[in-house]
């Protein structure tokens, strides 16, 4: 019966892999077909997840909100609802999220759309200050004749937002069709069981690891490079057997710009930190977080109040609390130097188009061996938009993409070098850069040295970390990515 019930875990797992390649490769935009930023899972009936593909980490703990939010609206069989609003299970509003009913449950996709309106093209404004500023906000709607159309004519550049969402729907299809089809073979309560058999198997595992770990209380604190000063974020870390707590107590208060954090976003955070320390092939579902507990002040930067600006929470405050983590845990445990600690994001567009990416760099030395270079690290788990298909795509040019040599830190191990990214313009566009790391280096560990700082430079000028300008054709925008710090003494 284990074997078998095995066997029936594997097929649920391999139901949301097939959901994201059929996702991926029925998407328009390059930023879901070429750099593969979204997520696919499957949960039962109880919202709990049971198996996501291994997509984008800061979407781990956040759909297990959404699927709570459509639960409330008490959905009926093959009806899916769409959503985006960070307080009802989002994440930030370009991450636009639909929810259907499968026989034993529910299947969610999540994708990052190049544009959902807002002040700036492409939706990650470096100076939005309000959520209203940042786009359209989908509370749980079910999806009806014109829903999405509606929502897509909102948007920029709106017939590729349309046939995103409709790749998305390719994706509910296809998981209603396995799901019917596993329950058929096997039966409905069969499944079930093997449901729960992988949420017990995961719990277990987890619980393990972190039996595993040094009792006791660890804390450690960092910053972000915040528009109008520095913000920080303190985490204090008690282990106690089989258990741990974290505490975010101590935090700045969220603020005006928008490096909030829904509470949804810092739970994936954590939940990312914890595989890595217990079990990094640990399979991602409800069952493996059942020893973790979260306490965040309401109101604190890593847990905002609704309305709040939450653009770059999502992806710098989110690899910022890793960070944090990983530096407390590091009094318990051997960990890696800190990478790179931001997504890089970079957007450009105009009326005619939008386009979105986030750009690799170093990654921290381990205990064993160097880090690697020209990497998303931590929160990303998207790819490089390839050069040919972004020309191809849009109005831009890359005229330089390389690794950054040299700005790992020095060490027994090295840190991972950084990239250098140049894009000219071909016809006048705005820009919006959401970066990190610019003026405090990745940290090295154990008397590594730091990784080097990132560089925004227009023409050769340098720009802040997080700015919105208008760009010039010809104009020539680069971006230097940080280096991971080093491990040990050189």
């Amino acid at each position: 019966m284990k074997i078998e019930l095995q066997v029936l875990g594997h097929a649920l797992r391999a139901v949301a892999d097939e959901m994201g390649a059929a996702l991926v490769r029925a998407a328009f935009s390059a930023n879901i077909k070429e750099r593969r930023d979204c997520s696919t899972a499957l949960f039962d009936e109880g919202g709990r997840m049971v198996a996501q593909a291994e997509h984008i980490p800061v979407h781990l703990g956040a759909m297990p909100d959404a699927v709570a939010a459509v639960i409330e609206r008490k959905p009926d069989r093959r009806e899916v609802y769409v959503l985006n609003d960070p307080f009802a299970g989002g994440t930030h509003l370009p991450d636009i999220t639909l929810v259907s009913r499968t026989d034993v449950g529910f299947a969610v996709t999540r994708a990052h759309h190049a544009d959902v309106g807002g002040i700036e093209p492409g939706s990650m404004p470096a100076f939005s200050r309000s959520l209203a500023d940042e786009g359209i906000v989908i509370a749980p709607t079910r999806v009806e004749a014109g829903t999405l159309e509606r929502i897509a004519n909102q948007t920029r550049a709106p017939d590729e937002r349309l046939g995103d969402f409709r790749a998305q729907l390719a994706a509910h299809r296809l998981a209603d069709e396995r799901v019917a089809d596993l329950c058929a073979r096997h039966g409905v309560e069969r499944i079930r069981e093997a449901m729960e058999e992988l949420l017990s198997y995961s719990e277990r595992v987890v619980r393990r690891g972190l039996a595993r770990l040094p009792d006791g209380r660890y804390a450690a604190a960092d910053v972000l490079e915040g528009v109008e000063g520095d913000l920080e974020l303190r985490a204090a870390v008690t282990v106690d057997g089989e258990e741990v707590e974290i505490d975010f107590t101590g935090t700045s208060a969220q603020h005006a710009g928008n490096l909030n954090c829904p509470l949804a976003v810092t739970r994936s955070a954590v939940y990312f930190v914890i595989r890595c320390l217990t079990d990094p092939d640990v399979p991602a579902s409800a069952g493996a977080f059942a020893a973790v507990h979260i306490t965040a002040p309401p109101g604190a930067l890593v847990n905002a109040a609704p309305g709040a600006a939450v653009a770059g929470g999502n992806v710098e405050t989110s690899c910022r609390i890793v960070d944090v983590l990983f530096a407390a845990f590091g009094d318990a445990v051997p960990v890696p130097a800190q990478g790179q600690g931001t997504m890089n994001n970079l957007t450009l567009g105009n009326d005619r188009f939008t386009y979105y990416e986030t750009l690799g760099g170093g990654q921290g030395a381990c205990p064993e061996a160097d880090g690697p270079s020209g990497v998303h690290v931590t929160m990303s788990n998207t790819l490089t938009t390839p050069v040919e298909a972004l020309e191809l795509a849009y109005p831009l040019r890359v005229r330089r993409h390389e690794l950054r040599l040299g700005s790992g830190g020095a060490g027994r191990h090295r840190g991972g070098d950084g990239v250098i990214r140049e894009l000219q313009a071909l016809e006048r566009c705005r820009v919006s850069i959401l970066s990190d790391r610019r003026t405090r280096p990745p940290a090295g560990a154990r008397g590594g040295a730091p990784g080097t700082a990132g560089r925004n430079l227009l023409n050769g000028r340098q720009l802040p970390a997080k700015t919105s300008f208008d760009l010039s054709a010809d104009e020539v925008l680069r971006v230097e990515t940080p280096g991971g710090g080093g491990f040990g003494p050189g």
